[in-house]
């Protein structure tokens, strides 16, 4: 073990690394892997509390308290790195759960007043129309992405301006439908428009 998370601490980049050490742990059954996770986190370098992340996520659909960790201490974490992995952790609980069944946990969490809580779902689910339900849905999608163009965060509305962009490549008139609707005095609302917009 130790030298697994020595070896992790070196990884400079890609998720590819940490989720080969993670699949190895969670192979051993011996492990108590929602405590490791707790262990990880505490940890002075991304790169282990990444692995924690990745731990939580795969855990979170049969461990309630696992997608709370999620929610709330993964989602302060300061670290980019993290954060990433927070988004490809939740997208791997509506993929496991089915993401109509985690509609309910999805706008729990767009609901949240932490930017990262928000751009976790944002961005974890992109493509969001390549998902199950959203695929056939995609005005469902659009809308709840919309829903934060004019957060206070930029780095939440750039995600929701990326998201959209992505959508509009095969739902052009339902993403401009969208943000035809938009009110453009507003500056925030403004910079997630040009971007869904591509241009």
């Amino acid at each position: 073990m130790k030298k697994l998370i020595d070896d992790i601490k070196k990884i400079e980049h890609g998720f590819k690394p940490i989720v080969e050490a993670g699949n190895s742990m969670l192979a051993d059954k011996t492990q108590n892997h929602f405590d490791l996770a707790i262990t990880f986190l505490s940890d002075n370098t991304y790169q282990v509390r990444m692995l924690a992340t990745y731990l939580l996520g795969q855990i979170s659909t049969d461990n309630p308290e696992a997608l709370i960790l999620l929610e709330t201490k993964v989602a302060d974490d300061k670290d980019w790195h993290v954060q990433e992995m927070l988004a490809k952790a939740f997208d791997y609980y509506c993929n496991t759960i089915g993401y109509e069944k985690s509609l309910t946990t999805i706008e729990k969490w767009l609901a949240d007043t932490n930017p990262n809580v928000k751009r976790a779902v944002i961005e974890g689910l992109r493509i969001w129309t390549s998902r199950p339900y959203f695929k056939e849905n995609p005005t469902t999608a659009i809308q709840l992405i919309s829903n934060h163009k004019s957060d206070n965060s930029e780095y939440l509305r750039k995600s929701v301006g990326n998201a959209l962009r992505d959508i509009g490549k095969k739902h052009t008139d339902k993403v401009l439908d969208e943000i035809s609707t938009w009110d453009l005095t507003n500056k925030k609302t403004v910079f997630t428009y040009k971007l869904a917009k591509g241009k």
